[in-house]
């Protein structure tokens, strides 16, 4: 662990004063399910009346972002794209950077092909130079036998973020980084780069959306291996909400810890 954790809601150094840009967790960060946790809306508008920006960052790529705009507006919250930053836009650009033009198979839901292929992604089923995979919530055997193939093949292997569950108001239902581990079963692969938190390319993709030096970002999160690693890894502020997935004796045991530590985004709002 990276020394003593910080107290719980408190700011002594004042580092929330030195950010611009909050990068924000959404479930269990923000909402849980369609439910605003306690005071979050409060938060969002204390960010903006302070002068400040607010992005959404999920790992989650069985979404595209105007799903999440439409599950906003459902909650009462008007917010375009541009606030939404998915893993699944990030590989969008990782591919456009470092794979432009190149007949990609994707394993991935509807609305993540309708994303790929509206930003001039070359989605290809039988003859792909490179493999993604997303949390793929329309798996079936046929798709699994082929993306093993592709894989077996040795074709590039790019992976939108590491996550091996994903949370639902019934418990865990398994993510892609349990899509990985059936793979690597039959393949003897894992991905050659994971893009989503905790790893660099997301938050590259991140300073270029906000167009904010890393050192005023905070990612805020309720998850210390993706959230928190996010942060504390490259360079930006990470800052631990208690109001999801961790707890503080899970803090106390994690090998990376956050700068700060707040019961939920409620009472950051002093510190704003």
């Amino acid at each position: 662990m990276q020394g003593q954790l910080p107290a719980i809601n408190e700011d002594k150094e004042n580092l929330l004063s030195q950010v611009a840009c909050f990068a924000l967790d959404m479930d269990g960060t923000i909402y849980l399910g369609e439910q605003w946790i306690d005071g979050a809306k409060a938060f969002l508008e204390r960010i903006e009346a302070s002068g400040r920006n607010y992005v959404f960052v999920t790992n989650n790529s069985s979404k595209n972002a105007a799903v999440y705009v439409e599950k906003l507006a459902r909650m009462g919250l008007v917010a375009g794209e541009e606030k939404i930053v998915t893993s699944g836009q990030a590989t969008i650009w990782y591919l456009q950077r470092h794979f432009p033009d190149k007949r990609v198979f994707l394993l991935g839901n509807g609305l993540l092909r309708e994303e790929f292929a509206q930003a001039g992604i070359r989605l290809e089923e039988n003859d792909p130079e490179v493999v993604v995979t997303a949390f793929d919530t329309s798996l079936d055997y046929q798709k699994m036998c082929k993306v093993c193939d592709f894989v077996r093949a040795g074709l590039p292997y790019l992976a939108t973020h590491p996550d091996y569950n994903c949370p639902t108001e019934d418990g865990f239902i398994p993510d892609v980084g349990a899509i990985h581990a059936f793979i690597h079963a039959s393949a003897f692969r894992y991905p050659d780069r994971v893009i989503g938190k905790p790893n660099e390319d997301i938050i590259e993709y991140l300073t270029t959306r906000v167009n904010t030096e890393r050192s005023r970002i905070a990612m805020v999160g309720d998850r210390l291996y993706t959230d928190i690693a996010a942060g504390r890894n490259h360079g930006l502020k990470s800052v631990l909400v208690l109001s999801g997935e961790a707890s503080m004796e899970d803090a106390a045991r994690s090998e990376v810890s956050p700068h700060l530590i707040f019961s939920s985004v409620k009472e950051m709002i002093p510190f704003l």
